[in-house]
């Protein structure tokens, strides 16, 4: 891998030795991102949603050049993926500890368990198949944790 860039987003799609080296890699990132989540969230919602973007739209390139690089489809090393769709529901919910519990419970659930649509969105090809599923495990979590809320 002489591509700078291409190094780069590759340690961007792992988070560096977090994708490849712990096991449950999954659910260290998306641990790794409600912690990021809980001190990322105060700067304020719009924010946080267009730093939610930026991470999803450059994940998309890593998850494709980390798939092309080792050629592999949706390699359990891929982890931005699980930080896009964990942030999304964390756009949803309370800033409180409870429903960022809530949150990765449940986000973990849908990822793994692939209720459709997840397991729909999961079929898409390149970096979009790879980042797909967790956005939309990410938005079921989060619709349900907000209408859990506003009950």
């Amino acid at each position: 891998m002489s591509n700078p860039l291409h190094y780069f987003l590759c340690q961007f799609a792992t988070l560096g030795p977090i994708g490849k080296s712990l096991p449950a890699p999954g659910t260290a990132g998306s641990l790794v991102a409600i912690i990021l989540g809980y001190y990322l969230l105060p700067i304020g919602w719009l924010p946080f949603l267009v730093l939610t973007v930026i991470v999803t739209f450059i994940g998309v390139f890593a998850a494709d050049i980390y798939s092309k690089e080792t050629n592999t489809h949706d390699s359990g090393k891929i982890i931005i993926d699980e930080v896009s769709g964990q942030w999304i529901t964390l756009l949803f919910i309370p800033y409180d500890n409870l429903y960022f519990i809530a949150a990765f419970l449940l986000f973990r659930l849908f990822d793994i368990i692939k209720y459709w649509p997840v397991s729909w969105a999961e079929r898409l090809t390149g970096g979009i198949g790879v980042m797909a599923d967790d956005l939309v495990a990410g938005f079921m979590a989060g619709i349900i944790l907000f209408c859990y809320s506003n009950w």
